[in-house]
């Protein structure tokens, strides 16, 4: 259902840590950054993708293939306490003039010295989110929400301005990062079973009122104590003439049961679960949408932050999912235009057998953060683990070990999905691409940073970082900056990384 990766792959693994894990996060302080807060410098990266076209690629920035072999720790801001059920960190951090923000699992929001990481001040809320969550940037404003409350707080105090509850019965949680555009504040609540029905909704940047809701599941479920299932998890992206792009997440329960075998509990295609779904961003209107997988027994969420690019004057649209399958739109014709399998596959289409089989992509397989885009290329972070399905039984994903799967970045023709390269890593990639210039960032569960040569994947630099990866890097400037946030052994200091050219 949701970000199984950000959400549930180490439960095992964080709670005899917290003892061992100690820091200097302060509480509120005072203090204000001379930021621009939303600004249009180069040296920001104030979405959460970076941009409103969700290409996670960061524009002005000197890092290169000639330079990123000099770049070393600049800061470390480490959080104190012991962590949330998984971990510290899940988001992207935010970085903007002088300042960087970050949401922590937690959903206390940070506000750090860009030069030393010092903290600013911290606004904490102290209720738990499973992740990915984190944070916009918009109006002189920060944008993020707790498990249930959409929030606006002071760029430059922390100050909370406003606070919108937006969660139910059928609407159980806010996961997703907020995109800010043109005084509007879109996120969304996700499903789960029973009754649930996530909802993409679109504020008011100034007062949090809701300004209009879409629903993601179009009708009531057959068997609303058994079903639950949409809403979305990584942001939307929006194009030129106000189009919001969203990737929607999965039904649920995955497999079935001797009673509701193979997805019974929600017969038929659900609209419009693990769809690419387009709506008018003033006013929530559907325009069209494309169902990946009408009727999804495997969790094959849908959930990857759309990427939206020209290719040979062509608007293309580009989304990815957990069932390692890339796709290309054109966004004027509404029709795909390629598809490309990453990864491994077996026993990924079609109906399940009574008999439990090996199923790949598993529940923490395929592509399971947002991929990048640049210069014709886009960037797909894959994982190769798999797990088993059956019609009539579920696996738990407490029973899986992340650790136990590999990682690929693979770089597709963004015109024609030709695999041009594929990187093979050692660790499942989590940490989603980012690009700058001739080189893409991403990281793994291992707590592994890599820069690879956009033009053949190999890799230029790495670095060992103090714990696990579940989240995106953002770029600005000659920096990039990763929260290491997972504790996989007592040794670990999650923490948020920042580099820069020594």
């Amino acid at each position: 259902m949701r970000r199984v990766a950000g959400c549930l792959i180490v439960a095992a693994l964080v709670g005899a840590l917290s003892a061992a894990l100690a820091g200097a996060l302060s509480g509120s302080a005072a203090g204000a950054p001379s930021g621009s807060a939303g600004g249009a410098d180069p040296g920001t990266w104030a979405l959460p993708a970076g941009n409103l076209a969700g290409t996670r690629a960061a524009a002005g920035s000197t890092l290169s293939a000639s330079n990123v072999g000099r770049l070393r720790v600049s800061w470390r801001f480490t959080p104190t306490g012991p962590p949330e059920r998984y971990g510290f960190f899940s988001s992207t951090p935010l970085i903007d003039g002088d300042t960087v923000y970050v949401e922590d699992l937690l959903s206390n929001v940070f506000a750090l010295d860009r030069e030393t990481g010092g903290v600013r001040w911290a606004r904490r809320f102290d209720a738990i989110n499973d992740g990915p969550n984190g944070l916009a940037i918009g109006a002189g404003r920060i944008y993020g929400a707790t498990d249930s409350d959409a929030f606006a707080l002071s760029a430059s105090t922390g100050k909370v301005l406003w606070d919108r509850h937006l969660t139910s019965a059928s609407q159980q949680f806010v996961d997703v990062a907020p995109v800010y555009w043109k005084g509007l504040v879109f996120l969304s609540t996700v499903g789960f079973a029973p009754l649930g029905r996530g909802v993409i909704y679109a504020l008011d940047a100034r007062t949090g009122a809701v300004r209009w809701r879409f629903a993601t599941i179009e009708h009531p479920w057959p068997h609303p104590w058994e079903a639950g299932g949409g809403g979305i998890w990584y942001p939307v992206s929006i194009d030129a003439q106000g189009r919001l792009y969203a990737g929607i997440s999965n039904p649920t329960p995955w497999g079935g049961s001797p009673a509701l075998p193979n997805g019974a509990a929600f017969p038929g295609p659900v609209r419009y679960t693990d769809s690419l779904v387009v709506l008018d961003a003033r006013t929530g209107r559907l325009l069209w949408y494309d169902q990946v997988t009408p009727h999804d027994v495997r969790d094959y969420d849908f959930e990857a932050t759309p990427i939206l690019a020209t290719i040979r004057g062509a608007p293309f649209v580009f989304g990815a999912g957990k069932g390692g399958l890339v796709i290309a739109w054109n966004r004027s014709k509404r029709r795909r235009v390629w598809s490309t399998p990453v990864g491994l596959h077996r026993n990924d289409l079609g109906p399940l057998p009574l008999r439990r089989v090996t199923v790949c992509p598993g529940l923490f397989g395929g592509v399971e953060t947002p991929m990048a885009y640049a210069d014709g290329r886009l960037f797909v972070p894959d994982v190769d683990l798999c797990g088993w399905g059956s019609a009539i039984a579920s696996q738990s994903v407490l029973s899986i070990d992340p650790a136990r799967g590999r990682g690929r970045l693979v770089a597709l023709d963004a015109a024609t999905g030709r695999t041009l390269w594929d990187a093979r890593l050692p660790s499942p990639d989590f940490g989603c691409a980012a690009v700058s210039n001739d080189v893409v960032f991403t990281s793994t569960y291992a707590g592994t940073l890599y820069a690879l040569a956009t033009a053949t994947g190999r890799i230029l630099w790495s670095a060992r970082l103090p714990a696990g990866v579940n989240g995106c890097p953002a770029v600005a400037g000659d920096m990039v900056i990763v929260g290491a946030g997972v504790p996989q052994h007592p040794r670990d200091r999650p923490a948020l990384v920042a580099y820069r050219l020594g």
